[in-house]
C-alpha cells in the first residue's frame, strides 16, 4: 500500500530504507484516485516510534492511504520535540469539520489512572463522540481500546495483580468475521499493560462480539456495532525491540519487572528477541482497512454511511 505522508516526515526515510512504498505529496496529487483518509490520534509518549510502527503496519495493501497525525491540545508531552508536533501534527480543533474514512486511537501509559483522572479525558471523549458521525470505522489499541469500551459501552477496567508483558498465544473465536479472515487458528500478539477491560461485562453486552481470546492474556479483539468500533487489547504494531526497550527501561527505574513472556530465546534478555507476530499484525490492519473502511466508506465522505454493515 502506498502511504501518503508529508515529504519531510522523518518516519518516511525509515520506511524507505525498509523498502516500504511511501508516496510523497507531489506524486499523490498526480494520481486520479481518492485515497483513504486515516487519522491517527497518537497518545504514546514516543510519538516518532509509534509513527514508524503504525505506518509499517498500514503499508501492505494496494490501497492509497493519506495519514493525518493528531495530538491532544489539553496535554502536550515532553518526549517529542515541539518542532515535530508543530510540523507534522494537528489537533482536533484543526480537523473537527472534516470526515475521515478511518481513525486509530493508540494506547497511552496512563492505565493506572481512573479514566476521568486522565488530563485529556474530556478532549478524548469529545473525539470519540465526534467519530460516531465523522469516521467510518475506528480502531482502538490497548489503553485506547479500554477507553473506547468504557466510553461507548460502559465497560470498566480491572487492575491486574502484575504487569502483563510478553507475546501471548491467541485463538480465533468467530472465523466468519472479515477482521480475522486469513488468521491461523492460533496466533501470537504482544501485550504490555497493567489493566484489562472487564471480561464478564464484554461477554454480557449483546452489542459486542469477541473475535479472539487468550488463555493467558484474556480477550484480544472485540467488534463493536458490527465494526463501527474495533478494540484490540494488545500492541500488534510493536516492533521486535519495543518490549525489550520497555523491560530495560523499567529496570533502570528500579521497578524489577518480570521478563516478557515468550519473547527472549531461552529467556535470555541479552539475546535478540523473537519476532513472532508481524504476519498477524499485517493481516489485522489490512483486513481493517479493506473490509471495515474501504468496502464501507462512501466515495464522497459527505454522503451518509448510516447503513453500516459488513
Amino acid at each position: 500500500m502506498p502511504i501518503k505522508v508529508q515529504n519531510n516526515l522523518p518516519a518516511k526515510k525509515i520506511m524507505e530504507k525498509e523498502n516500504i512504498f511511501m508516496m510523497d505529496e507531489t506524486r499523490a496529487v498526480s494520481q486520479d484516485i481518492r485515497p483513504l483518509y486515516i487519522a491517527v490520534l497518537n497518545l504514546m509518549p514516543l510519538k516518532e516510534e509509534t509513527e514508524v510502527q503504525l505506518l509499517r503496519s498500514l503499508s501492505n495493501t494496494p490501497l492509497q492511504v493519506e495519514i493525518t497525525f493528531l495530538t491532544t491540545a489539553t496535554y502536550i508531552g515532553t518526549n517529542t520535540p515541539a518542532s515535530h508536533l508543530n510540523e507534522f501534527y494537528k489537533t482536533f480543533e484543526d480537523v473537527k469539520d472534516r470526515k475521515f474514512d478511518g481513525l486509530i486511537i493508540t494506547g497511552a501509559p496512563v492505565e493506572k489512572l481512573a479514566f476521568e483522572e486522565v488530563n485529556y479525558w474530556d478532549e478524548l471523549t469529545t473525539i470519540m463522540e465526534w467519530s460516531k458521525e465523522h469516521v467510518t470505522s475506528t480502531l482502538h489499541i490497548c489503553w485506547g481500546a479500554q477507553a473506547g469500551l468504557y466510553y461507548h459501552y460502559g465497560i470498566k477496567k480491572v487492575l491486574l495483580d502484575e504487569k502483563l508483558s510478553g507475546v501471548y498465544k491467541h485463538h480465533v473465536l468467530n472465523r466468519k468475521e472479515p477482521l480475522v479472515r486469513g488468521f491461523d487458528d492460533f496466533f501470537m500478539a504482544p501485550h504490555s499493560r497493567y489493566t484489562q477491560a472487564s471480561r464478564q461485562q464484554i461477554l454480557d453486552n449483546p452489542r459486542l462480539k469477541v473475535l479472539a481470546d487468550s488463555d493467558e492474556a484474556g480477550i484480544y479483539i472485540v467488534l463493536g456495532d458490527g465494526g463501527k468500533e474495533i478494540f484490540v487489547m494488545g500492541h500488534p504494531e510493536y516492533d521486535r525491540l519495543t518490549l525489550d526497550q520497555e523491560y530495560k527501561r523499567d529496570i533502570d527505574k528500579g521497578i524489577e519487572p518480570d521478563l516478557p513472556v515468550n519473547y527472549y530465546p531461552d529467556d535470555d534478555c541479552n539475546r535478540k528477541p523473537l519476532l513472532s507476530w508481524r504476519s498477524h499484525a499485517n493481516n489485522l490492519y489490512t483486513n481493517w482497512l479493506n473490509y471495515y473502511v474501504y468496502q464501507i466508506t462512501p466515495y464522497d465522505l459527505n454522503e451518509s454511511y448510516d447503513n453500516y454493515c459488513i
